[in-house]
């Protein structure tokens, strides 16, 4: 990952913590209503996705269009199975994918990737809401997480879908609270021991924020997380071959120059034409 597309993805990450966090800062006079700040979310996420985006390829010069285009056929993908499992015990089959995408990918692709997916799968689905930027956030830090890995020249073979399938079911509990938090801060008429007090001290709120998660959200993603072990176990090392056959196929990172005179490995052409060869 080269510095823009780190900078980016560092601007985009802080910006997405305050968002969750800044409740836990609030007095009890702040009017707490995620409904209020997510369209202003949105709209800060939207051109940021394009930066990442951006910066990723001109840090990666055998990036192009092509690249681009894969990230739009995958999220397709990811929208289309996200509805196979939702709603059902959390199980939810694109979240399998987003790791062994993010894999190929890297962070940076693999963040945008995350995002764009999550914000098809609502248009899809009929999902959008307030709480769809903080679910498009989620995912591409899941995503992201997965691009960080250490690299496939390392590790290959059983130990690598083995480190996939622990990332995938540390990730998924990890997506699920993050998420919690969202919501959490909204919710009313709950017991005092988990429900969140405006304006108390945040360690205080964070331990009824763990007791909340205990006790409402950890059968949901123990759900999720189990789904995306199977699937990454069983059908991991099928994806991951054709993921990476495709990126070679396409020559993401492939240089092009263009020679004068006939060479080796090269079509002849007449006495001073041109040979175009892929470096």
């Amino acid at each position: 990952m080269g510095p823009r597309a780190a900078a980016a993805l560092v601007l985009v990450t802080f910006i997405g913590i305050a968002a969750f966090g800044w409740p836990l800062l609030a007095d009890r006079q702040s009017g707490l209503a995620h409904s209020q700040d997510a369209p202003w979310l949105f709209a800060a996420l939207l051109p940021l996705l394009v930066a990442v985006v951006v910066a990723t390829i001109a840090d990666n010069n055998g990036m192009d269009a092509k690249a681009v285009a894969m990230l739009g056929v995958l999220a397709a993908v990811g929208a289309a199975l996200r509805p196979l499992g939702a709603g059902t015990a959390g199980l939810e089959p694109m979240f399998f994918l987003m790791v062994l995408s993010g894999r190929v990918l890297g962070p940076g692709f693999g963040f945008v990737l995350g995002s764009v997916t999550m914000f098809a799968s609502a248009l899809l689905t009929g999902g959008v809401g307030p709480w769809m930027p903080f679910q498009m956030l989620a995912m591409g830090w899941f995503s992201l997480g997965a691009g960080l890995l250490p690299g496939p020249e390392r590790i290959r073979g059983r130990a690598e879908l083995l480190m996939l399938a622990a990332y995938g079911f540390a990730g998924s509990f990890a997506y699920g609270t993050v998420m919690n938090l969202q919501g959490w801060v909204l919710l009313q008429g709950m017991g005092q021991g988990i429900a969140f007090h405006p304006g108390e001290p945040v360690p205080a709120n964070l331990a009824r924020f763990a007791a909340y998660c205990l006790a409402t959200s950890v059968g949901w993603d123990l759900g999720r997380a189990t789904l995306t072990v199977v699937l990454t176990l069983t059908l991991g090392a099928t994806l991951l071959k054709a993921l990476r056959r495709a990126t070679r196929k396409a020559a993401f990172y492939a240089r092009v120059s263009f020679d004068s005179g006939a060479e080796i490995g090269t079509d002849p052409t007449p006495k001073g034409g041109t040979n175009r060869r892929i470096a």
